[in-house]
């Protein structure tokens, strides 16, 4: 019987995950990426729907406008491949097209919820898929800064929304594991623990060490969610459009 202390390469490959933003040259496999691409069609989803678009981006071009679109993330650039995920409801409408039955299904709030929530899972597949075969990866939600733009640049009909993109490639850099807030503060059993001061006093002294000669320059980690959060960020930090993109796509009748 094994240890129960071990653990298969399954989740040492997620307890190792560190977000890369420095890649290599070396390019990314054809079968590695159908490799990645079923894993996150294996991913579940909300009534077997399978609400998830990926497109690919391999031109150096577009990978730079894209960047550029995203907050100047100049890692998008470096890596060889960079997939955009899409909550996709067009397949769908097709679907009641093709059985003469109308889609009316789009104006509720609910629908939104659902395929973001189906492009997190296959995210987290396609992430951990991509690092069990030696690749990096670091999601990027900059993407939603310039949401209609990036909709143009993909052709993307209605009913398709952009969500995350995700970088792909070989590492040039491997940064130090960033700590992660207690078990406490995340798990909760039969109810929600309300208070969670402490836990938070402990994950501040952990951060603030952990940071230390980073871009946070050593700061806690109530101070930086604070700050970043004490205005409506998409006012001061980009994603001004996402609810006009939501109107445009068909999500609001509004």
């Amino acid at each position: 019987m094994k240890n129960e202390q071990q653990m298969n390469q399954v989740v040492e490959t997620m307890l190792a995950h560190r977000s890369i933003r420095k890649y290599s040259p070396q390019q990314v496999s054809n079968e590695d990426l159908d490799t990645i691409i079923r894993s996150t069609q294996a991913a579940p989803s909300w009534v077997n729907g399978q609400h998830v678009t990926i497109i690919s981006i391999k031109d150096p071009g577009r990978r730079e406008k894209m960047a550029e679109l995203a907050g100047n993330q100049k890692h998008i650039i470096e890596a060889p491949i960079f997939l955009v995920f899409c909550a996709d409801f067009y397949r769908i409408k097709v679907a009641c097209e093709m059985e003469g039955i109308e889609f009316k299904a789009a104006v509720n709030p609910d629908l939104l919820l659902v395929g973001t929530v189906d492009v997190g899972i296959a995210l987290g597949n396609a992430i951990t898929a991509a690092e069990s075969l030696g690749l990096g990866t670091v999601p990027i939600g900059g993407i939603r800064r310039s949401p209609l733009e990036y909709i143009e640049l993909l052709d993307l009909p209605e009913y398709v929304i952009p969500i995350s993109g995700l970088c792909i490639g070989y590492p040039s850099e491997i940064p130090d594991l960033v700590p992660r807030l207690p078990k406490a503060a995340i798990f909760h059993e039969e109810k929600y623990k309300v208070n969670i001061h402490e836990e938070l006093l402990e994950f501040n002294q952990t951060h603030s060490e952990a940071t230390k000669g980073r871009q946070s320059g050593g700061s806690t980690w109530t101070q930086r969610m604070a700050n970043f959060y004490k205005d409506p960020y998409y006012i001061n930090d980009g994603y001004k459009d996402v609810g006009k993109m939501l109107k445009q796509q068909g999500f609001s009748k509004s």
